[in-house]
């Protein structure tokens, strides 16, 4: 399609694959759909009185509760689903219970629905998950594909501590992945290992460049050549132990806690999909489908309930490909006018905080925590991380995120957070108008001095949601150190001849 452009949504990706997303237009789903494993397993299964608070996924706890909304879905599904679906789903209740792992899979079941139908019929899925509730993925996947429609169970190994002295049981070292397709009709390209150093040394160069070596010839005797590019590597199977997870002192890593290795997506994407394609993930977190979808020349639909996870999307994609957000992909679901900003600080002010922050690129405090549970943040909502000293000494901005009423003593506060915490400059971003007062509170805190060039900045400045809206930038040095950037992305060209 000329007129495509790559899309990312904010939102529970429920309502935003019915509303947005046609039927039959998407060519590869891949999903890592969260769950807190690191729970006690028997915590998930006990009965839950369905007075917690709705169902939802927060940054990085993964919160499913038996409560009003699960219910209503699950009652939704008895009614308006396949009567196989129906019977899958009443059974499970029957065994399983009321609790956190049927919230999940109630939920999980609603939005595979919605992923069969948007899929295309040549088109694949590939869900992600480890064994909290995989068994139980699986029937839902039978029930909504066919049982005759898994084409692999992948196996990835991956690496992790475990305390010897505490071990109960063989130590757990791999997820797995359910490759499912539509129908039989599909894109799939067998994906080969490369060839091992050993083998390449057996090669030599002729005149032309090209590697070759003579071989016996089996069925017709005597002796003939073999050139290295008309040889495959070995067929890669569903055991995969040559991706290791993201190293968390690694480049790649961005600090994303379930972040997922790029080779990994790379690897389902160049298997299941054709450049031009259609790739959508609707649990996108730091986005490495996007990523891999990005860097392959694959189009690309993601979503997230975040706006942490939106925020970090943006600066990847701008750090690894220079993309800009809204003019070479849309966003849609954030905030674009104050009167959308003003109703997404009334919906969930955490949230709002977030969003707030990813406005100016400061990393949110409190981002890993439970949504609705406030830390000790000291007056704190995100830290910005700058470079301004010959020794190349970390220092900081500190920036506070206020959406209800303002006064003067939020300035002093704020003030006095920067004294304490020997900040170099203090941001108090507010969605309302500052007072008179508060500006003349944050003119009279005085100035930061650069040690380069001696540039003075205000040390404490009063921005509006608006006025960010509008393209308004903190005023201060220009190299920030808060995130990780993502590597920039270049033409990779293998290059074997490294092995000669």
């Amino acid at each position: 399609m000329l007129d495509w452009k790559n899309q990312l949504y904010y939102g529970d990706n429920l309502p935003i694959l019915k509303e947005y997303i046609k039927d039959e237009s998407i060519d590869l789903i891949y999903l890592d759909p969260p769950f807190n494993s690191n729970r006690n397993y028997n915590v998930l299964f006990k009965d839950e009185s369905g007075q917690e608070s709705a169902s939802q996924i927060t940054a990085f706890e993964d919160t499913w509760h038996w409560d009003h909304v699960a219910e209503a879905t699950f009652q939704e599904l008895l009614l308006h689903s396949s009567a196989k679906v129906s019977m899958m789903l009443n059974s499970l209740k029957q065994f399983i219970g009321t609790n956190q792992v049927m919230a999940y899979l109630v939920m999980m079941t609603a939005r595979l629905i919605e992923l069969y139908r948007v899929l295309k019929p040549t088109g694949s899925l590939y869900l992600h998950c480890d064994p909290t509730a995989s068994h139980y993925l699986k029937i839902l996947l039978d029930t909504i594909f066919g049982k005759d429609r898994l084409r692999s169970e992948i196996i990835w190994k991956r690496y992790g501590g475990f305390k010897r002295s505490s071990a109960r049981k063989f130590p757990h070292k791999h997820d797995t992945i359910f490759f499912y397709s539509k129908t039989e009709d599909i894109k799939f390209l067998p994906q080969f290992k490369p060839h091992k150093p050993e083998y390449l040394k057996r090669f030599k160069q002729d005149a032309n460049g090209r590697h070759y070596r003579d071989d016996v010839n089996p069925t017709k005797g005597g002796r003939r050549t073999i050139y290295l590019d008309d040889v495959q590597g070995d067929l890669i199977d569903s055991l995969w132990i040559d991706i290791n997870p993201v190293n968390p002192a690694g480049i790649e890593r961005l600090g994303y806690p379930t972040q997922k290795p790029v080779a990994l997506l790379e690897r389902i994407i160049q298997a299941s999909s054709n450049e031009g394609d259609v790739i959508l993930d609707p649990f996108c977190g730091c986005g490495t489908t996007i990523h891999a979808a990005q860097k392959l020349k694959r189009r690309w639909i993601g979503i997230d309930i975040t706006h942490l996870s939106i925020g970090l999307m943006k600066y990847r994609l701008k750090d690894a490909f220079n993309l800009i957000d809204n003019k070479d992909y849309q966003v849609i679901g954030e905030p674009v006018s104050i009167d959308s900003a003003r109703q997404l600080a009334q919906e969930n002010r955490y949230q709002f905080q977030w969003w707030a922050a990813s406005l100016v690129q400061a990393m949110p405090i409190n981002g890993h925590g439970k949504q609705g549970k406030k830390g000790s943040d000291k007056g704190i909502d995100g830290i910005i991380n700058f470079i301004d000293s010959p020794d190349n000494k970390l220092k900081r901005v500190l920036v506070q995120v206020k959406s209800g009423k303002i006064n003067s003593k939020d300035i002093r506060d704020l003030r006095g957070t920067i004294d304490r915490e020997n900040a170099a400059i203090g941001v108090f971003i507010t969605l309302n108008e500052p007072t008179r007062d508060m500006k003349t509170e944050a003119i009279t805190s005085g100035y930061y001095k650069s040690e380069f060039g001696g540039q003075r900045y205000p040390r404490l400045q009063i921005l509006t949601i608006e006025e960010l809206l509008s393209g308004k930038k903190i005023d201060m040095p220009p190299i920030k150190k808060t995130f990780k950037q993502a590597q920039k992305e270049i033409d990779k060209v293998s290059d074997q001849n490294d092995f000669f």
